[in-house]
């Protein structure tokens, strides 16, 4: 797997789970402890976050880490 396509279905996850929990990207970045337009780049695969980073956001989402890269890695998150 490219790793373009990681971080794509890694933003995706991310942005889903946040928007199931009615976060705005500001709000969740405020949670996380990021910039929004760091938020904005991660959702669209622009950026890959640090492993303390995700494992923040991850808290700001009331998940843990692993989910996340689980549910990425099992390619959920991409819409066909």
């Amino acid at each position: 797997m490219g790793s373009n396509l990681t971080e794509r279905r890694l933003g995706q996850v991310i942005k889903r789970r946040r928007e199931a929990g009615e976060l705005s990207q500001e709000e969740f970045a405020e949670r996380a402890g990021v910039h929004r337009t760091y938020v904005s780049q991660l959702e669209r695969g622009i950026k890959s976050p640090s492993v303390r980073i995700l494992d923040r956001m991850a808290g700001a989402l009331k998940c843990e880490a692993w989910e996340i890269l689980q549910e990425a890695s099992a390619g959920q998150a991409l819409k066909r």
